[in-house]
């Protein structure tokens, strides 16, 4: 006796129904991957803008303590001589060459 395999043939219905299966799930695959293309760009440019968040919060700090010392004369005062070579009554300013290290 020989057995003879039953070939299972698909039917139109099962032919549209397998394509359909595959069209969506061609399209859902198409969505995952621009969403992690998405997640992948926001990302980054969360990266930078923290980065410049930082930096402005630095120069923030920076501005708060310049503030906080413009309060005291003292420090005023020697800026103002250090920086823009103001004198006190009386006082000479005397400029001397830098020496070169050759």
């Amino acid at each position: 006796m020989t057995e003879r395999k039953k070939v299972r043939k698909m039917t139109p219905i099962n032919k549209l129904l397998t394509l359909i299966l595959f069209c969506f799930s061609g399209w859902f695959l198409y969505q995952v991957g621009q969403e992690l293309f998405t997640m992948v760009t926001l990302r980054s440019q969360l990266a930078e803008v923290e980065a410049k968040l930082q930096e402005v919060k630095d120069e923030n700090n920076y501005l708060v303590d310049q503030k906080a010392k413009l309060q005291d004369p003292d420090y005023v005062e020697s800026y103002a001589r250090g920086n823009y070579m103001l004198s006190r009554d009386g006082e000479q300013i005397f400029y001397l060459p830098e020496n070169e290290k050759k």
